[in-house]
């Protein structure tokens, strides 16, 4: 696989996906934080039907807020593997930018990766607390009755 393709697929592949993945984290949670503000608990007869209704989409922020750094560090070694074809290539002739390059494209996978996970993992956690008041919400409401 020539060098420009393994560069392209970090780049655009892996940078790509991660950001796509960013994405989704936030238009998730947007969307789950309008529908606990909109949410009448008192409406649910069954707990079940609640919860289910509440844990909408947070399986996926958790899988994104988990699996972003392996995303990250899939890049991290493609760009590594990168680096190392380079140097060997150039046996004579080592020019160190262009390592640096490489290696920093390295560390920008594996940023890509943690800039993604931390805040899907914030997020994950907030909405994980907020399910958790509504059910107790819910819980009051149905003692009340």
């Amino acid at each position: 696989m020539p060098i420009e393709q393994i560069k392209h697929i970090v780049d655009y592949g892996i940078i790509g996906l991660l950001a796509f993945l960013s994405f989704i984290t936030f238009a998730f949670a947007i969307e789950r934080l309008l529908y606990y503000r909109s949410v009448k608990v008192e409406n649910y007869r069954n707990r079940t039907a609640l919860e289910l209704d509440l844990s909408k989409r947070l399986a996926t922020l958790a899988s994104i807020g988990s699996n972003a750094p392996y995303i990250g560090l899939l890049g991290t070694v493609l760009a590594i593997i990168l680096t190392f074809y380079i140097i060997g290539d150039q046996q004579d002739t080592i020019n160190p930018g262009e390592i640096m390059k490489h290696l920093a494209l390295a560390l920008k996978a594996t940023a890509a990766g943690l800039v993604v996970a931390i805040p899907a993992t914030v997020l994950y956690n907030a909405l994980l607390t907020k399910l958790d008041r509504l059910l107790a919400q819910w819980e009051i409401a149905q003692d009340k009755s």
